[in-house]
């Protein structure tokens, strides 16, 4: 908890803070960004993200044979970029100008989960449960990973727990991707959480303990009763590197993606990336990614809601994630359930403060207006919280 003078003294040396408290929609630029050869050292590299796109073959034969609407991509759980024409010229229309053209990462439409956190929380658990395997003698890195939906390590993954928090979307990745191999899955859902994942997590068999607090209540509870089981793995949002590492092989992807497109990124032609953030994983992972690809030529900004903008607080303060935005007085309920956070995430937020380029602030009005103009001029459906990064293009330009 931090006093009265204690905020104060944040806001005199960051008047934008004032702003912040009042829940007003802000364009911050990051006075920390270094460029890639002067950055400091980061706990992971491009070494280990090819590595984490190794672990995502191995499992290609599994995700075939325990999902098989992955049957035509062999195994790959992608999503089109798919550039959106019709919503940029909308969008000019109402606010001017955009420079470049406008593309949507439709992580929407990756299978299974449909969202982007398949992409980390899959990863993560992928990552443990070869880790057991391994160990187990039950399998080696050369083997069919289809193996892995027998009754055997059906059998042998049951004696083991998962738990993991969320407001919704990384939690279904969490129960879907762990109830199919077979482990105990629980997931501890904040009030923010729709009842529709809910109810779906718990047709997986997955166990749902709600909350009527936000996100960090039901992170804090979850951690605790995980971590007293000695056959118990916690999936961390706040500080997890897996996590962060699933993320950065989607940027590995996209750079595939806009290569496929004759798409270049160099000094002439700069790549803008706006991305909705709650504790800034998921767009921390991807900006890192991105700037190992393509260095200094890619700028990276985070979105997030104006009651919640969790990183925003910490990179502002410089508090990182030791202070949540209920510290400043700020109430943290937003209708972008995905990015209803009031603490950033520990390990994303250290490396986000030297790479992200700046964050925005939008108010949930705006979220439904982009998400039925996208709707109408491009037939695409997102959930609020996917469209916060549509303001982004003409925000930059201001």
């Amino acid at each position: 908890m931090y006093s009265q003078n204690k905020i104060n003294a944040f806001v005199k040396t960051n008047p934008i803070l004032h702003e912040i408290m009042n829940a007003k929609p802000i364009s911050w630029l990051n006075p920390e960004i270094q460029s890639m050869q002067n950055a400091p050292k980061f706990p992971i590299n491009i070494g280990d993200m090819r590595a984490a796109e190794q672990l995502w073959a191995r499992y290609a034969p599994f995700f075939i044979k325990a999902f098989p609407q992955t049957e035509e991509s062999h195994g790959v759980l992608e999503s089109p970029l798919r550039e959106i024409a019709n919503m940029k010229s909308l969008l000019e229309t109402n606010n001017g100008e955009i420079e470049g053209r406008l593309f949507l990462k439709c992580d929407n439409e990756l299978p299974i989960a449909g969202s982007i956190k398949a992409r980390g929380g899959f990863f993560e658990i992928m990552s443990y449960a070869e880790k057991l395997a391994l160990q187990s003698g039950l399998l080696k890195q050369d083997d069919d990973y289809s193996r892995l939906t027998s009754p055997k390590f059906q059998k042998f993954f049951s004696t083991y727990k998962i738990g993991v928090a969320s407001t919704g979307n990384l939690g279904l990745s969490i129960g879907i991707i762990s109830a199919k191999l077979g482990f105990q899955v629980t997931v501890y859902m904040s009030a923010d959480a729709k009842a529709w994942k809910k109810d779906l997590l718990r047709e997986k068999g997955v166990t749902v303990i709600e909350f009527d607090g936000d996100f960090s209540e039901a992170i804090l509870i979850g951690r605790e009763q995980t971590k007293t089981d000695p056959n118990a793995y916690f999936v961390d949002d706040e500080d997890s590197e897996d996590l962060f590492l699933g993320y950065t092989v989607g940027a590995l992807r996209i750079a595939q993606q806009l290569k496929a497109q004759n798409i270049k990124v160099d000094a002439d032609h700069p790549l803008f990336v706006y991305s909705p953030c709650g504790v800034g994983g998921s767009p921390g992972g991807t900006a890192f990614g991105l700037k190992q690809i393509d260095g200094d030529h890619v700028h990276c900004f985070f979105i997030e809601p104006t009651h919640c903008p969790a990183v925003l607080t910490g990179l502002v303060t410089g508090e990182m994630s030791h202070i949540s935005v209920q510290d400043i007085g700020l109430d943290n309920i937003t209708d972008a359930d995905g990015l209803a956070v009031g603490r950033p995430s520990h390990f994303a937020t250290k490396i986000s403060q030297h790479l992200v380029s700046g964050v925005f602030t939008i108010e949930d009005e705006q979220l439904f207006q982009l998400l039925a103009q996208l709707k109408d001029s491009e037939n695409i459906f997102l959930e609020p919280s996917a469209t916060a990064g549509l303001i982004g293009p003409q925000r930059v330009q201001k």
